[in-house]
């Protein structure tokens, strides 16, 4: 799915910024690629190698011309490493049919494997990788500029190979057919989600846009029904205000939501396909322990949230207000139900149901809709195709497979410290002058061996942070608005702790 992400446009030798470029040294970000992995990438560029079916190489002039469908991309303002295209259109009855003829979703994913040959120093590189990193000033990117925001990204009034899926669904949304295959795009348009939601909101916007709104909402009808969990977590965000910054909270717009579930759709139709064909590797969670969710229960009841007994989880997190301080806090907390994801490899035999489940998506799923920022997707992409033509994988692609899971969990790993660690050094240089100050803040989380350790989140500025009583000092009160002092704030060195005021 896609991802907000915090950003600075500070001068390069503003405080924040040295503080960031010495965050990358600390954690050994590469900042540059080896140039033999650079120079396949521009080579690569001037001459993508597009696999064919049989095995062969393709090239631009031979693959399928896709180029009249009108696509278009959806991503924040500026972003340059577009991996997916959309173009929408309704399908007509059925002869004698009552209902509607339902959707056809054309979705266009970047064809990373048409530019980086496997086995070469480029996928060598990207191995290494795994994913690109996001900091506040810039990104660490998966594969090279000239390919990432270049010759392999979907931006507008290029022609680019893509690995085009076509997706049928019913007058409910339901997914009732699905192909996949290698063809030359078009982008139209490259929009943003604030853009479109005003065009959706004022009711101007012409179908096709007009229609993810509506094929949006039905998808999320169906994920209610099959009992997902999609938690409106908002986002931190860096605000300039006369020339000083502070952290804000944002909701993610409703336009955001419908674009993901166009991806939730594909990863959902990729998980299908290779299970059908016996090859795959997919994207797992396992269902939440009855402890933790015991647990959220309790902090539900302290930040005076209310849970009907009835009422699933998944049902809960759908009435929440992310712009309610009490609802923030808990749909924070409620993130930590969603741990313990990881990658299901099959090669031959597909696994058994409870194997193959996301618990949070409510069935099977893969990552497919991201190979430009994510390495995963570039397989996901060739198994797809493969089980589309009822072919066999490519054996380059069933060589990595097993190696793939680990490769991923370490990548995720750094990518979850790097998020962590950005936002610990963006809270603290934000805070780093008012060390010494009071402010209201909501305890949203206690340690269970020590209740006088725990977590608080500020209702102004919008951080999170620790605190802590005085040793031998009374326990944490969990779920109240109590007044804390800022004790430490040092950016690269301490993040921001609290003691009770």
């Amino acid at each position: 799915m896609p991802r907000l992400h915090m950003h600075v446009t500070d001068a390069a030798e503003s405080p924040l910024r040295v503080a960031l470029h010495e965050l990358r040294g600390k954690l050994e970000i590469p900042d540059h690629f080896p140039p033999t992995a650079q120079a396949e990438a521009e080579s690569a560029a001037r001459a993508p190698r597009i696999p064919a079916a049989d095995g062969a190489v393709a090239t631009e002039h031979t693959l399928e011309d896709a180029t009249d469908l009108p696509l278009f991309t959806l991503d924040p303002p500026g972003t340059l490493d577009l991996d997916q295209a959309m173009f929408l259109s309704r399908r007509p009855a059925p002869p004698g049919s009552k209902a509607g003829g339902g959707y056809r979703v054309h979705y266009a994913i970047a064809d990373v494997a048409s530019f980086v040959t496997p086995g070469g120093a480029l996928d060598a590189e990207a191995h290494h990788r795994v994913t690109t990193l996001y900091f506040p000033d810039e990104r660490v990117p998966l594969h090279p500029y000239v390919l990432s925001e270049g010759a392999a990204s979907l931006l507008p009034d290029r022609d680019r190979p893509a690995v085009l899926w076509q997706l049928d669904l019913d007058a409910d949304g339901a997914l009732t057919g699905t192909s996949v295959r290698r063809a030359l795009v078009r982008s139209r348009a490259g929009l943003d989600y604030a853009g479109v939601q005003r065009v959706l909101d004022d009711r101007t916007a012409e179908e096709p846009l007009a229609l993810l709104r509506e094929i949006g909402q039905l998808r999320e009808e169906r994920e209610v029904a099959r009992g997902a969990i999609s938690l409106n977590v908002p986002e931190q965000e860096i605000v300039e205000h006369d020339g000083c910054y502070t952290l804000e909270y944002r909701a993610p717009l409703p336009s955001y939501a419908w674009n993901a579930q166009i991806s939730l759709l594909t990863g959902i139709a990729a998980a299908e396909l290779m299970l059908a064909s016996g090859t795959g590797i997919l994207r797992t969670l396992p269902t939440a322990p009855d402890g933790s969710v015991a647990r959220l229960r309790l902090t539900a009841r302290a930040l005076g949230v209310d849970w009907p007994h009835h009422t699933s989880y998944a049902a809960l997190i759908r009435t929440l207000d992310p712009r309610r301080a009490t609802h923030a806090a808990f749909l924070q907390e409620c993130t930590a139900l969603l741990r313990g994801a990881g990658y299901t490899v099959f090669d031959g035999t597909a696994p058994a149901v409870s194997e193959a489940l996301h618990a949070a998506v409510a069935a099977p799923y893969a990552h497919a809709t991201a190979p430009l920022r994510r390495l995963v997707d570039r397989y996901t992409s060739e198994l797809c195709l493969a089980a589309s033509a009822g072919a066999a994988p490519p054996d380059w692609v069933r060589a990595a497979l097993p190696a793939l899971p680990r490769e991923m969990e370490l990548g995720t790993q750094r990518a979850n410290q790097v998020e962590r660690a950005c936002v610990d050094l963006v809270e603290a240089a934000l805070l780093r002058d008012r060390v010494g100050e009071i402010f209201e803040a909501l305890v949203v989380d206690i340690q269970e061996q020590d209740p006088t350790h725990g977590t608080v989140h500020l209702y102004d500025p919008a951080v999170i942070g620790t605190v802590e009583t005085a040793p031998e000092g009374p326990a944490l009160p969990l779920g109240h608005r109590i007044p804390v002092r800022l004790t430490e704030a040092e950016p690269g060195h301490h993040p921001v702790r609290f003691t009770p005021a």
